[in-house]
């Protein structure tokens, strides 16, 4: 085991917390193995009979997966495919477990953090969650299986996935992420929004682009902006995942995400990481700097799987 996890098992109620609060507990590939290794145990423990899924700190739940370890595992020709395989076999564990599973997404609950959570049986937010699938920011598109979410979300789950938008607790029980709250009643601001219902129809990305810089809603209006500063690839990658993840279940979108993630991770995610999190310039150079320049048979060829 590792000390980046903690466990502990009381009156049959199996607690594992991720712990490694510096870093929001985003998690490397030796928290992943601890954690695997701790489910499978309590799978055949008859004494345990609940779990119970949490963050160290104060900050979040889980900021994702270390990506900067991903973006160097690639650069330097390792394994990089295998950190996925054992991040979505984890996400499916969690969802398919025999016992039943809770989590509190208190906090920063987002990416991977978003899809070890999304599958559990009772997932618990409060005021402070701030739920994002920030992919298409570094490069990548929302995966671990939380596009099965997406896509039953209508157009604010669209919003959240080609936009890396964040949404509260509110937001999160009215997209069926979460189950319940632990602060009483939340807002669901984005659930509301008209412009999200106005802009968000259809599947041709440019024109969703037109609308929301052509709404007179200043937030539709920002929601364009960052769509443009989003990977243009990584956008309208987004957008067929989601469309395709709407008819299949939760294996499938894994599936899915993990050959998506072959083809389309040497694009822009390396660049996306440097710029975001590594020299944090905030100035990436897609590979396509826009949404019309992105060859469609170069999106399709990602999905010919």
């Amino acid at each position: 085991m590792t000390d980046l996890i903690a466990t502990s098992v009381v009156d049959g109620v199996a607690t594992l917390t991720l712990n490694r609060p510096r870093a929001i507990n985003a998690f490397n590939l030796e928290m992943l193995e601890a954690a695997r290794e701790a489910l499978d145990a309590w799978a055949r423990d008859d004494d345990v009979r609940e779990v119970v899924l949490s963050g160290a700190g104060e900050r979040g739940f889980c900021a994702g997966a270390d990506v900067r370890e991903l973006a160097s595992m690639l650069t330097g020709n390792q394994a990089w495919l295998h950190f996925l395989e054992v991040e979505y076999l984890l996400d499916l564990i969690i969802a398919q477990y025999p016992k039943r599973t809770t989590v509190h997404m208190t906090g920063i609950t987002m990416g991977g953090g978003l899809g070890l959570a999304v599958g559990a049986d009772r997932r618990i937010v409060d005021a402070s969650s701030r739920l994002a699938m920030p992919e298409t920011k570094i490069g990548f598109f929302p995966d671990a299986g939380v596009m099965r979410w997406l896509a039953a979300a209508g157009p604010v789950g669209t919003h959240m996935a080609l936009t890396s938008a964040v949404i509260g607790g509110g937001d999160a029980l009215a997209m069926g992420l979460a189950d319940e709250s632990g602060d009483g009643e939340l807002d669901a601001p984005l659930s509301r929004a008209e412009w999200i219902r106005d802009c968000y129809v259809g599947d041709d990305v440019v024109e969703i682009a037109r609308r929301l810089a052509e709404h007179p809603d200043p937030d539709a209006q920002q929601a364009a902006r960052d769509l443009r500063e989003r990977s243009p690839f990584a956008v309208l990658v987004s957008m067929k995942a989601l469309q395709r993840a709407s008819t299949l279940d939760h294996n499938g979108v894994l599936h899915q995400d993990l050959r998506l993630a072959e083809r389309m991770l040497p694009v822009d995610f390396v660049e996306g990481v440097r710029a975001l999190l590594v020299d944090k310039d905030n100035a990436p150079r897609w590979r396509w700097a826009t949404l019309e320049e992105v060859p469609r048979e170069v999106v399709d060829e990602v999905f010919a799987y």
